[in-house]
């Protein structure tokens, strides 16, 4: 079995809790490398943000970034990454469960979309399947940035979509100027019952080494939703069965319209996740190392549609036995991490830094059927980069790098819907930014060579991954920048999507792979406006993909073991889209300042046959009212969802919806001292809403009205 347990001699360190910088302007004018040392916040641990894209100046290279922090991201606070970030323009979620949501960018979702740790990669089972939880604590979080565009391929092939990078300090970047630093968190909900709370301690113990510590806590109950559970066509669909039913099984009948007429409350959707962690670093004048382990434990309900009959193969018992030994499907979820990083300045020379940052993972779950165990799943892996930061010359700078990636696979149990297997990749990056008279040039590339075997099939697959990004842009005197960007991107096909062929309860399908996958590739085009114009804060992106060899899992008319059949496929697709941001200031109103935010995005998506992709969001739009002073800040807002009519075949169309949020914040400290209460409403009135991008909204509704408390402090 590759699943085992190991000490790792590493020294321990850990976060402080959800306690964020503020955003970084993504369009402040002036040399954008002043930005590097940023002031310290009046928000948080007073940290300078630090750019994380080395020897380049603006963190947004060759594509925008949304940065979300400080009170932004208390207020956004949920229990999955995808939940936090979906509120973001071009950002969905997964929305399997509540306890299962991965980032969705601009329609790209799975392995196209990179989940990060300070750079690496959160090394579990969540790009594999939906149902598969993101083993990254979003309470552990200094900030969260998501990058688009072609900047992503810096960070694999799998972050052809984009990639989302937490920011933590499970690895202190500076030393505390307080003998002892005291973070933590607290926050109430209604819609779950959720109840959570965390704190970190941070101090300096001499000669330039610092230790942290830190805990965390989250249970839910059941999710409370709007109007009934089923979506209307499914609803429609299990009350003929129920009708042709009635006859001859009234019982049954009965309990068909029960599960038809459901309402109010999503059955088996509880979570409890709980995260611990300490550790050490030294920084010293021109030298950092430090280590960190930590420590994430989750376990969620996964909802079941009505009339899925668990799989077992060969070995079920019969239909009757088995019908009576079936319960709700959870799945109980464990990673151990450890991590590292280091770097060194140089006084002379052609590179003026060496930074190396590497993760360890062991990570298991287990799918649950009521009290029996079902499939369980391994993953091993490690991770690594190290960067060589060129010393600027003239109006030349960049970064020269590698990268390595494996990870051991293996699921054992009757639901094994993938083989065991090792996937391992190499690859060297570079990235460069010269001025060229009234433009910046910035170009990157990337080599990638991976490989992924099943041994117990005699599979095995290699592939070399080219990418390369050139983009061309100009900022004006009032810092508004005008900028277009080309590349030319490649992916490589997970084990999952090569090696699948069986069962997996918890996603109620039978997924196929295809062993004889290409390599995916894509050309993309990206032009953008970003600054301030006439007072106005403004962000305008268009985007569009062409891609050969687009792989995806599509619905198929068969069944498998009682589940429907879903096939990875393949053929040319094509992507369209904007994105846009306005920050419109409107004057004041007695002690507020008040502005209006405004915000929209849209993806097209089309396969080479005519017909729609898979699973790709809708139009989007929103709008806020805030207002802002010393000590509190008002909002109410409101998002709403364009129905989604532009469907793939067996996929079910989902209607439109708005939802109305609003919030107080009151700030009574400020400074390296703070305490921040926020008092919310999301989804003013209960309004049903369904996420087209997830492959359960016609069973799994997004939560009803929801009143929200949470407090924050930093001493």
């Amino acid at each position: 079995m590759l699943y085992h347990t190991r000490t790792i001699a590493l020294v321990l360190a850990l976060a402080p809790l959800s306690i964020a910088a503020p955003a970084l302007a993504d369009d402040a004018p002036g040399d954008p490398r002043e930005r590097e040392t940023a002031t310290p916040s009046s928000d948080d641990y007073h940290d300078p943000i630090v750019v994380t894209a080395k020897g380049i100046g603006r963190i947004d290279f060759l594509a925008g970034t949304s940065t979300l922090a400080g009170e932004d991201l208390q207020r956004a606070m949920d229990g999955q990454i995808g939940e936090v970030l979906e509120g973001l323009p071009g950002v969905s979620a997964s929305g399997f469960a509540p306890g299962a949501s991965r980032p969705i960018l601009r329609g790209f979702s799975g392995d196209r979309v990179r989940v990060l740790v300070d750079g690496i990669g959160s090394i579990d089972a969540s790009n594999a399947s939906a149902d598969h939880a993101v083993s990254v604590d979003p309470l552990t979080a200094q900030r969260i940035e998501v990058l688009r565009g072609p900047a992503t391929l810096l960070y694999g092939s799998s972050a052809i979509g984009g990639a989302v990078n937490v920011i933590d300090k499970r690895i202190p970047r500076r030393v505390p100027d307080e003998p002892v630093h005291f973070d933590a968190l607290a926050s109430l909900d209604s819609a779950a019952n959720a109840r959570e709370a965390g704190a970190s301690v941070d101090t300096p113990l001499g000669g330039g080494f610092v230790l942290h510590a830190d805990g965390s806590w989250r249970k839910t109950d059941d999710l409370h939703v709007a109007g009934h559970i089923l979506s209307a066509p499914l609803r429609a669909e299990v009350l003929a069965e129920a009708a042709e039913d009635e006859g001859e099984d009234p019982e049954h009948a009965a309990e068909l319209r029960d599960v038809a007429n459901a309402s109010g409350v999503l059955e088996n959707s509880a979570t409890e996740t709980k995260s611990a962690g300490a550790g050490l670093a030294w920084i010293g004048d021109r030298a950092n190392i430090g280590a960190s382990v930590s420590l994430y434990d989750t376990y969620y309900g996964v909802p079941t549609a009505p009339g899925v009959e668990h799989a077992h193969g060969e070995d079920a018992p019969d239909e009757e036995e088995h019908h009576e030994e079936e319960g709700p499907v959870a799945i109980d979820l464990k990673q151990v991490r450890a991590d590292f990083r280091a770097g060194l300045t140089f006084t002379d020379g052609p590179f003026a830094e060496v930074d190396t940052r590497w993760g360890y993972s062991d990570y298991k779950h287990t799918e649950m059927e009521g009290d029996e165990v079902g499939t369980r799943f391994f993953v091993e892996g490690v991770e690594g980069r190290v960067e060589l930061v060129q010393r600027q010359r003239g109006t030349w700078n960049g970064t020269l790098g590698a990268q390595y990636f494996h990870r051991d696979m293996e699921a054992i149990g009757a639901e094994a819907f993938v083989p065991p297997n090792t996937t391992e990749q190499y690859a060297l990056f570079a990235l460069q930014e010269v001025g060229a008279g009234p433009v910046t040039v910035e170009f990157a590339g990337r080599f990638e060579h991976g490989s992924a075997k099943a041994p117990t099939e005699s599979l095995s697959r290699s592939f070399d991954a080219v990418s390369g990004a050139v983009g061309v842009w100009h900022e004006t005197d009032s810092g508004l920048r005008f900028g277009l960007n080309a590349s030319r991107t490649a992916r490589i096909p997970t084990a999952e999507e090569l090696f699948a062929d069986g069962p997996h309860v918890a996603t109620q399908q039978y997924e196929i792979g295809d062993p004889d996958l290409n390599l995916e590739t894509a050309l993309g085009l990206e032009g953008y406006m970003r600054g301030r114009v006439a007072g106005v804060n403004l962000s305008l992106t268009g985007y569009a993909s062409w891609f050969n060899d687009y792989t995806y899992l599509a619905a198929t008319p068969e069944e498998d073991d009682g589940l429907p059949v879903y096939a990875q496929q393949q053929q040319d697709a094509d992507y369209y889209g904007f994105e846009a941001e306005a920050d419109i200031p409107l004057g004041q109103a007695g002690m507020f300042d008040i502005s209006t935010e405004l915000q929209g995005s849209y993806t097209r998506a089309t396969l080479a046959d005519g017909t729609p992709v898979p699973r790709i969001p809708p139009l989007a739009l929103g709008g806020a009212l805030v207002g802002k002073s010393e000590k509190l800040d008002a909002r109410i807002g409101i998002e709403w969802n364009a129905a989604q009519e532009r469907v793939a075949e067996y996929e079910t169309e989902t209607g439109s919806f708005a939802m109305v949020d609003a919030s107080l914040a009151w700030k009574p400290m400020r400074g390296s001292e703070n305490f921040t209460v926020i008092a919310a409403v999301e989804n003013l009135f209960d309004a049903e809403g369904r996420r087209h991008a997830s492959f359960t909204k016609d069973f799994v509704p997004l939560a009803g009205r929801n009143f929200k408390l949470s407090a924050r402090l930093s001493l």
